[in-house]
């Protein structure tokens, strides 16, 4: 074998070098001998001296001897522990061990056998810490490239009319952009002093927040509740499939909406309904855990048609785009979609989330529109290119709720980790995070007039109420008696509403102004 020749050849070249210097102190030795012989002869006392650099190259011959028998002695400990290690026979599995020790995966000419042979070597050369740090870079490197492949976003050809969409989006919001901007520097110019009185004002009266009445919605668990865009009706839906609209703010039930067979998720309002919208044409959406969307007007208690291409994949929200044209569903096959309810057409299929698609909120522009996945990402979405323009990544856990500001530039998101973040469209970042419950968040609002606050509710069975922009908390409301699932603010900004998990709607009520 060629390592037992090899272990052989060093064993009998020890033995050579030692033999080399024991001549050279023996032929050294019988010099020192003559000499004395020929004082003896020549009877003279004399001593003997023995040079300085035959004595120095003794002992440099002794190191030698010494540093090349403790290598020697870590060569074999190095074998012996090569016979030791077991390589796996597959080369496929031993190139991908090479790789993983940074090291070249074939040579010029070697077989497997070789190859074999040299990881063996390699790994007999190594400590175990060496071994270690270096797998566990490995592992770090493969965790980089996990990652990155998550935060890819994914695109797919669309048809003319998403470019006819998108051209007709693009003329809506751009008015409606420059309106807003308007506005604030509208509000900007007001002195800091008037303002700033404005906004205590406001937060002593949101302060004194307390429950202005309470309701048993239905006999099974309420999902979700909305405001009409007049503040006159909250429309809720209910795990038992039914939908339905009450008065504000008796809470007197109006209508029950008859179409969900299964767990109804949310139901939404069209932008104009109750204000310009025909009460006979489309004026609500619903959605189920069976993947069905419905659209509802105001005079039936039946669904007036039904979006289909969702089943059997849950539909956990839908939202009207704010000219009432477009509307968005959540689908939990990662995806989100975006409906023409004109020709009642899918015009966008979009995914990009690696898990389901929660939550969907539209910037007030009608230009963005920001989704919270499972996958404990948001993002959000310039409608008028279908580019991904800012990847929100800070939580821990699924999101659940996201919520765009009337500034048109702040987001909040809420998720199990049990925190509210601020994101900013500006600086494209997380600028705050709040730790704001002790359960998971279910449900995030903004203000709709200003966004001098927020509002959150919790699986803590509480709401609270945030000053924006520092984010202290202004109230803490309890009441409901399990987890909150859903809440909303009116307009006008009088009333908050949630439903809960315990089968009851409530209506909180601000301290209304002088």
């Amino acid at each position: 074998c060629l390592c037992v020749k090899m272990i052989e050849d060093e064993v009998l070249t020890l033995p050579t070098k030692r033999n080399i210097v024991l001549d050279q102190q023996e032929r050294v030795v019988n010099e020192i001998a003559n000499q004395g012989r020929q004082l003896n002869e020549n009877g003279s006392g004399a001593n003997i001296s023995i040079p300085t650099s035959v004595v120095e190259t003794v002992e440099m011959e002794d190191d030698t001897v010494a540093e090349d028998q403790t290598a020697l002695l870590a060569e074999f400990e190095r074998r012996r522990r090569a016979r030791q290690i077991h390589v796996s026979t597959d080369d496929v599995e031993v190139k991908a061990n090479l790789r993983q020790l940074a090291e070249p995966i074939c040579l010029f000419g070697e077989g497997p056998a070789e190859r074999r042979e040299r990881l063996r070597n390699l790994i007999s050369r190594l400590t175990d810490d060496e071994i270690a740090q270096k797998l566990r870079k490995k592992e770090e490197e493969e965790k980089k490239e996990e990652d990155a492949k998550e935060e890819v976003t994914w695109y797919h050809q669309g048809a003319d009319e998403l470019q006819t969409a998108r051209v007709w989006i693009a003329q809506y919001s751009l008015p409606r952009a420059k309106e807003r901007i308007q506005k604030l520097k509208e509000y900007v110019a007001i002195p800091e002093v008037f303002r700033t009185a404005k906004i205590q004002d406001l937060y002593r009266r949101l302060r004194a927040t307390s429950l202005h009445c309470s309701q048993l919605g239905d006999n099974r668990p309420l999902s979700y509740c909305e405001f009409s865009p007049n503040d006159q009706m909250l429309a809720v839906s209910s795990w038992s499939g039914l939908c339905k609209l009450w008065s504000i703010p008796d809470l007197r039930l109006i209508r029950t909406l008859r179409g969900h067979s299964i767990n109804a998720c949310s139901i939404t309002f069209h932008p104009q309904a109750t204000l310009t919208q025909d009460p006979l044409m489309i004026n609500l959406a619903s959605s189920s855990f069976d993947g069905g969307v419905k659209l509802w007007n105001l005079e039936s208690d039946e669904p007036i048609a039904e979006i289909e291409g969702h089943a059997p994949f849950r539909v956990s929200r839908v939202k009207f785009h704010p000219s009432g044209r477009f509307l968005a569903s959540c689908c939990y096959d990662h995806s989100w979609r975006l409906w023409d309810l004109e020709t009642r057409d899918e015009i966008l299929h979009q995914e990009g989330h690696s898990r389901a698609v929660h939550d969907v909120c539209f910037q007030c522009d009608g230009s963005l529109c920001a989704t919270a996945g499972m996958d404990s990402y948001g993002r959000v979405w310039d409608l008028r290119t279908g580019r991904c323009i800012m990847f929100m990544e800070g939580h821990l856990k699924p999101v659940l709720t996201v919520d765009f500001s009337p500034n048109g530039y702040h987001i909040a998101t809420g998720a199990e980790d049990n925190l509210c973040k601020i994101w900013d469209l500006r600086q494209i970042k997380n600028v705050y995070s709040v730790a704001a419950h002790q359960n998971l968040v279910s449900a995030v609002k903004f203000q709709r007039t200003e966004g001098h606050y927020l509002v959150t509710v919790s699986y803590d069975n509480t709401i609270k109420l945030w000053m924006h922009p520092v984010w202290s908390a202004l109230k803490c409301l309890t009441g409901h008696e399990q987890k909150i699932m859903s809440a909303d603010l009116s307009t006008d900004g009088k009333w908050i509403a949630t439903c809960s998990y315990d089968r009851t709607l409530k209506i909180w009520s601000p301290e209304l102004p002088n």
